[in-house]
């Protein structure tokens, strides 16, 4: 790619900036039960337990710096798989739990979309990495998450059951299903079946093109078990980490960069992929990009795309940088790469924290201090990490893929 992308400088940058960021996490290892949650100096909090997402996205980190041959990750690698493989797991029903207490017991028993699509994710990865242990994992995984989780008849996830999957909630979300759709795609590359990129097409119609398409690219992220939008859901907690109130300008962005691996997926792309991922990069940009009058993206909007909550959050910038990345290599139309330019400054200048390490994950709207509210700690550098890693790699349906190639 002849741009600023491709110059020896941004890339070295690039480089070393992913290696600064697995370098933090090195403290993260728990001795037995997987990854520990970090604090802002990169030191494990002990009274967060070991959540199942934190284990699974780093799992999917360490094979991702294996496959480019950085020494080292391949044991960290390893650490995952053995802990989802493992503790994580739940031996008497299957699945997994959503964490782990101090002590290594079960302390979140519901089995949660959300979670398992990091295990499948993690454990695509960890295959196509050639680590022990992790084609088992996977086999696991495709097994529980195709049975548990899939709806063939919606063409989209459950959410959430009992830990016996007794009952399964009365509540369908677009997060889950987003990053189910991230982990179908791996699954495609891990397992060569195309029946997850299928799957993940399906799931992609139905948020994107027909949803949010028809809402002027405002993603309702709530629904009822009948897939019917639920806009005024958490009003009362509008923060939430896991299911805000309103449209999360993130995930418009991450659906956006979704689209375009989904694209260079299928030998038989409808060409909606590629215009509606443009739509909802532009859509992102107008409506959620320094629109109160301070640099930055706000977490989310309401449906008349007043800002909601102002914090700017480190994962936001990261998606938005990843997507223009894809974007500007599929289409290469200079805007992208403007942007691009434009989210790393900003992203080096606030977030990247080389003093203390890591990316600072929350800011308040002035970008002048952490807000807290809704990230504490550093506990994930998984959206980092694959900021710097998507602007060298080729388009492909998963990051581990491109890599495996």
């Amino acid at each position: 790619m002849d741009s600023w992308i491709s110059q020896s400088a941004h890339r070295n940058w690039l480089d070393a900036e992913a290696r600064r960021l697995l370098e933090f996490v090195s403290a993260a290892e728990h001795p037995a039960h997987g990854f520990a949650w970090l604090d802002a100096d990169g030191a494990a909090v002990p009274d967060q337990g070991v959540q199942t997402w934190i284990t699974a996205r780093m799992t999917h980190v360490a094979s991702l710096a294996h496959l480019e041959g950085v020494p080292g990750a391949g044991p960290i690698a390893d650490h995952g798989v053995r802990a989802l493989s493992g503790p994580l797991r739940d031996a008497v029903h299957g699945g997994w739990f959503s964490a782990l207490d101090a002590d290594g017991a079960p302390s979140q028993t519901r089995k949660d979309a959300y979670q398992h699509a990091f295990v499948l994710l993690a454990a695509s990865s960890a295959a196509l990495a050639g680590r022990p242990g992790a084609r088992e994992l996977l086999d696991d995984a495709a097994s529980v998450v195709g049975e548990r989780f899939w709806d063939e008849e919606a063409g989209r996830c459950r959410e959430s059951w009992e830990r016996d999957w007794s009952a399964d909630e009365a509540y369908r979300g677009a997060n889950s299903n987003m990053h189910l759709v991230e982990a179908f795609l791996a699954a495609s590359d891990a397992t060569g079946d195309p029946v997850w990129a299928r799957r993940a097409l399906r799931m992609a119609r139905f948020f994107v093109h027909e949803v949010a398409g028809g809402r002027g690219w405002r993603l309702p992220e709530h629904f009822t078990a009948d897939w019917e939008p639920v806009e005024d859901y958490n009003s009362g907690d509008r923060a939430h980490p896991f299911r805000p109130y309103g449209v999360t300008v993130g995930h418009v962005l991450e659906w956006a960069r979704l689209l375009v691996h989904l694209e260079a997926a299928l030998d038989d792309a409808p060409s909606w992929l590629l215009a509606d991922a443009e739509e909802m990069f532009a859509f992102a940009v107008e409506r959620g990009w320094s629109v109160d009058g301070a640099e930055g993206f706000v977490y989310t909007l309401g449906f008349d795309d007043t800002p909601v909550v102002r914090s700017r959050m480190h994962w936001v910038v990261a998606e938005a940088v990843s997507v223009a990345a894809v974007l500007l290599r599929r289409t290469g139309d200079d805007r992208y790469e403007r942007w691009y330019r434009v989210w790393w400054d900003h992203a080096a200048a606030h977030f990247v924290d080389t003093g203390r390490g890591g990316w600072r994950h929350e800011l308040d709207a002035s970008l002048a201090s952490p807000a807290g509210a809704t990230w504490n700690g550093k506990p994930d550098v998984y959206h980092a990490f694959q900021a710097t890693r998507l602007p060298v790699l080729p388009l492909a349906a998963s990051l581990a893929g491109a890599l495996a190639r």
